[in-house]
Order: structure tokens, then C-alpha cells, then sequence
């Protein structure tokens, strides 16, 4: 049976009240697995992760987004975490049975839906990249909502589908497909937000950094403390111990320690076994070995 899964962002995370308005599209959709969702009131994001066969979750993303759309408005939006746009962005990922190729042409399908039907800007980022100055997310997003009805003023940021032209409520959506990423947060026992800014600096590819790692440094008032934020787009070429170790160790220069972490939405099982045989030093481990694994297309006959 094919899989796909889709992780939109959307641009709230205060107001739980919309957010389980948008979640409930999903809920409500017929052959769709709701995953995950979590919201973050300093990044004032929300994150909605579900998985089902293309179809299903294609028809689901719309109906998300429509309702998001409707009850988001990005003129009043502060918060954080950076952003583009009400749904800011709506990665497609193919989990069995779909290749990469087909995940792309999904994803580009629905950028044309949104850019005909809804009539908002999309851009297309990594897999899905039209052009290789879009791959990265960042430089896609570069400046924010409030750079947006500029940017679409010079040719070279025409949108790939959807009006040229700024449409203050809704921003611009990001739509993409790629590998499974894993969101990955570290939190600092100190206030001093250029401390988690140099050290998402110093391991973030973009500034010489690893190679598969989006980092940046946000302030949590809530909790008095400061988080690396950080997308690892290939956990199997970036290992995420790999990437702890050094941000621990970029902290520990400043005085500072690690109060905790964050795993955001679900991580892939591969993921897990890759911490399970580095922090325990079980390097013979494998996947076989997990009771729930031997379980997977079991119906008990």
C-alpha cells in the first residue's frame, strides 16, 4: 500500500481555538491517519503531521488549507519562528510505495491548486524547486512576510504558481517534497539570545556548518531560556547525536548548559536507532530487534 505523509506549518500558535479548527479538517478526512500536532506560542506555529494514500492526503491538504486560510490573518501574525505566510509551509513526503519523483509531481499539483483555485503566491523549495536558488527554504523565505509584497515586485521572485502580487491575509505558501526531516530543538539555560544565534550559526550549513542542518536561535520568554532550532533534512547523512554533541559543545564555551530538548512531530524509526546505538553504545544494534517491528504486516492467522 503506498504512503504519503504531509507536515504542514501553519503561522499560529496562540490562538488554540483556530488551530484545532485546522486540525479538524484532517480529523474529519476520510482515509487520512491524523499523527501529530503541536503548537508553540513563542514561534506562534503550529505543526499538523498526517499520513494516508496519496489521494486521501492530497484532498485533506486542500480542505487544511482552505480552512487555514480563512481563519489566518498574517497582518496581525508576530511570533518567533520565520515565516512566508498563513500556511507557510506544506512539504510532501514519501514514506512506501511512491518515488520521488511521483511525490514531486504531488506537490507541484497542489502549488498549481493553490495558485489557481485559492489564488496565493507559491513557491516551490527543495525536491520540489523549480530553480536551484529555491532548494533552500531559507533563501526562499528570506526577509519574512514583511519583505513579501517587495520581493514580489522583482521578477526574479515571481511566484511558480499563483499571483505576482502581495495578498496581505494570506502571504505566500511554501510547498515542497522531500525526505523525512526531523525537527529537532535544544534548550539553553540562559536569557542571551545572541548565545543560541552564534551557536545555530556556527552548525547550520549555510554558514559552514553540517551539511543537511537549518538552524536558528529563538528567544522562549515564556520559559526565561533560549532554543537552537533545527531541521535536520537528512538525519542519515547529519546524525543527530552528531549535531548535539557539537551544539553542547558550543555551549559549554559560552558556560552555558542544556536544560533539555525537543523532538517536534514524528521522527522517523531510523532516527531512534540511530541515537540507541550511539548514546548506549549498542553499534551491533538492529532494527529487527524491536518487538513492535516483527509485528508489521502480522494479522495474527
Amino acid at each position: 500500500m503506498k504512503a504519503l505523509m504531509c507536515v504542514p506549518n501553519i503561522s499560529e500558535g496562540t490562538d488554540l481555538s483556530v488551530v484545532e479548527k485546522v486540525v479538524d479538517a484532517v480529523r474529519s478526512a476520510p482515509g487520512v491517519m491524523l499523527l501529530d500536532y503541536s503548537s508553540n506560542s513563542d514561534h506562534n506555529r503550529s505543526v499538523i503531521t498526517y499520513i494516508g494514500q496519496p489521494k486521501p492526503v492530497i484532498a485533506a491538504t486542500r480542505k487544511l488549507t482552505e480552512t487555514a486560510l480563512g481563519l489566518i490573518d498574517m497582518t496581525c501574525h508576530k511570533g518567533s519562528h520565520p515565516r512566508q505566510g498563513a500556511v507557510d509551509v506544506v512539504p510532501f513526503i514519501p514514506i512506501r510505495g511512491i518515488t520521488e519523483e511521483a511525490s514531486i509531481a504531488i506537490a507541484r499539483d497542489f502549488g498549481r491548486y493553490v495558485g489557481d483555485t485559492l489564488g496565493v503566491p507559491v513557491y516551490f523549495y527543495e525536491d520540489a524547486a523549480t530553480r536551484p536558488e529555491r532548494q533552500n527554504l531559507a533563501k526562499v523565505r528570506k526577509g519574512q512576510y514583511e519583505a513579501l509584497a517587495q520581493k514580489l515586485e522583482d521578477p526574479v521572485w515571481a511566484p511558480d504558481e499563483g499571483p505576482c502580487q502581495f495578498v496581505p491575509k494570506s502571504g505566500s505558501i511554501q510547498v515542497s517534497s522531500r525526505f523525512p526531516l526531523v525537527a529537532f530543538n535544544i534548550n539553553l539555560a540562559t536569557t542571551d539570545l545572541d548565545i543560541a544565534q552564534d551557536i545555530a550559526k556556527s552548525v547550520r550549513f549555510i554558514n559552514g556548518g553540517f551539511r543537511y542542518v537549518r538552524a536558528i536561535g529563538l528567544s522562549l520568554e515564556e520559559a526565561g531560556m533560549v532554543q537552537v532550532s533545527m531541521n535536520l533534512t537528512h538525519y542519515e547523512k547529519t546524525p543527530i547525536p552528531m549535531v548535539a554533541e557539537a551544539v553542547k559543545r558550543e555551549a559549554s564555551r559560552y558556560g552555558v548548559s542544556v536544560v533539555g530538548t525537543e523532538l517536534v512531530g514524528p521522527v522517523p524509526l531510523g532516527a531512534m536507532a540511530q541515537i540507541f546505538r550511539y548514546y548506549l553504545q549498542a553499534h551491533d544494534f538492529s532494527m529487527d530487534q524491536i518487538i513492535e517491528n516483527s509485528l508489521i504486516g502480522w494479522t495474527g492467522e
